[in-house]
């Protein structure tokens, strides 16, 4: 990757070289390396997603005797957004520090602790501070996001980094529709009140993902914990310009998915059983595109892509908000659907766009003297560390959905006035986006890097 030492980073795990922009090394050996990585990636990636958005399925079985009401709730399942913020840097830098496939076993292993902890406390008499702190521990599985798309993004020459950063988040993704059908197949078979099978499928599955990650990834020694490069990247402006479009895209994605049983239940008058059949055709579809909107990020620009979507979700936006005014379920499933759709389809080519911006600005340090081996490096260290600080702030519009959701519903009895607000949101993300990263170099006004980022 870089040339650095690789001191203490021998055996059979640790890779010495890595070099997946030069074409030959690509087509011998580093694709195939690469594609195993990313499978077993998205394998514990999507189980890390199950466990961060487990209070979303929760929920639906903590019925009258739990004595928590729908804002309590809202905030409930809030809060694993809130630590799967936090915890994302950290996640980022150990991947550099520990090795990929070391963290990867890891993180892993850390979704035991709050899987064990919900079949503990999961019962009518345990005090709301106890659900949410153990709601906290699952935030976890939000950290593994961001250790995992780094560690991919290091795998994958910039020319594939769209399909394999969009297939690689598409199939974390995937875990939240896939523990919410969990959960329908558990109420539909022993009703509401044995939620502890949820927690029992998973907890030989984390065991199977990490045994998986220790047997067949690799950890990239060339790739080291670089503190000046998360430093810089905090001063970057771009970093903070490309947070608010993530936290509109997978904060979207994400915080719906947390919310909309609830919003089914507290609004449409909807049962568990009835919430559970719903849930997860929002988040399955905006998994399932999530590679798509890097496929096409790839082919016609990140930027070109991310206008449009969030234009589009401005216009689904607004049919939900009518829907909602109305009372309209059958008009708020398409909106709503439609948004979880164009969320996935954001996520995708807004994660293509980070790697764009800083391969760009590496051109401007060759014009000015560095080799090309240095900007790439530095563009890779760059985006590695871009990577993490975007997700976790991004993963932040989970928490302000919720807590969006909660205030209407407390105010209006309705998420009418949240999602009117959302609205606002992305019309702003499409100007933006329009005026930071398309505008014509000649009107983007003293912006010293308009030429290059005009092509991302």
């Amino acid at each position: 990757m870089d040339g650095t030492t690789t001191n203490g980073r021998t055996g059979g795990r640790w890779i010495q070289h890595w070099d997946p922009e030069d074409a030959a090394f690509w087509e011998a050996t580093g694709r195939r390396t690469a594609r195993r990585n990313l499978a077993f990636s998205v394998l514990s990636e999507h189980i890390g997603f199950s466990i961060w958005s487990l209070w979303s399925v929760m929920v639906l079985f903590m019925g009258k005797g739990y004595g928590i009401d729908p804002a309590g709730k809202f905030f409930l399942v809030a809060m694993p957004t809130l630590v799967g913020s936090f915890v994302r840097i950290p996640y980022t830098v150990a991947v550099a520090r520990f090795g990929g496939r070391n963290w990867t076993v890891v993180s892993a292993l850390l979704l035991l602790l709050p899987t064990l902890a919900a079949a503990y406390v999961m019962h009518p008499g345990t005090s709301y501070t106890t659900f949410m702190l153990v709601a906290a521990l699952t935030g976890f599985g939000g950290g593994n996001f961001a250790s995992s798309m780094t560690n991919i993004n290091a795998f994958y020459p910039a020319r594939h980094k769209g399909w394999a950063l969009g297939l690689n988040a598409g199939g974390g993704n995937i875990g939240v529709p896939v523990i919410q059908l969990v959960s329908l197949g558990v109420i539909a078979w022993t009703g509401a009140g044995h939620p502890r099978l949820v927690l029992g499928i998973y907890l030989p599955l984390i065991v199977v993902a990490a045994l998986c990650a220790a047997l067949f990834m690799d950890n990239l020694a060339p790739m080291k914990a670089d503190t000046g490069s998360l430093a810089a990247i905090v001063r970057e402006k771009h970093t903070w310009l490309m947070s608010v479009l993530y936290v509109g895209t997978f904060g979207s994605f994400i915080g719906f998915s947390f919310a909309f049983g609830l919003v089914l239940q507290n609004q449409f008058g909807r049962t568990p059983l009835q919430a559970a059949q719903l849930t997860f055709l929002g988040p399955l579809l905006g998994s399932v595109v999530r590679p798509l909107g890097g496929k096409l990020a790839d082919r016609f620009g990140g930027a070109r892509i991310t206008l449009w979507n969030f234009a589009a979700m401005a216009v689904a936006a607004s049919v939900v908000t009518y829907a909602s005014s109305i009372r309209s379920l059958s008009v708020f499933l398409v909106g709503f659907v439609a948004l979880f759709a164009l969320a996935g389809l954001g996520n995708g080519s807004t994660y293509k766009m980070i790697p764009g911006i800083f391969d760009a600005k590496a051109q401007d340090r060759i014009a000015a003297g560095a080799t090309p081996e240095e900007a790439a490096a530095w563009s890779r260290k760059m985006s590695g560390a871009a990577i993490g600080v975007i997700g976790a702030v991004g993963a932040l519009g989970g928490l302000f959905i919720n807590l969006a959701f909660r205030q209407s519903f407390l105010v209006a009895k309705s998420g009418t006035p949240a999602f009117a607000s959302f609205l606002a949101a992305y019309a702003l993300c499409s100007a933006l986006t329009w005026a930071v990263y398309l505008r014509r170099p000649a009107a983007a006004a003293s912006t010293a890097d308009a030429p290059a980022l005009a092509q991302v």
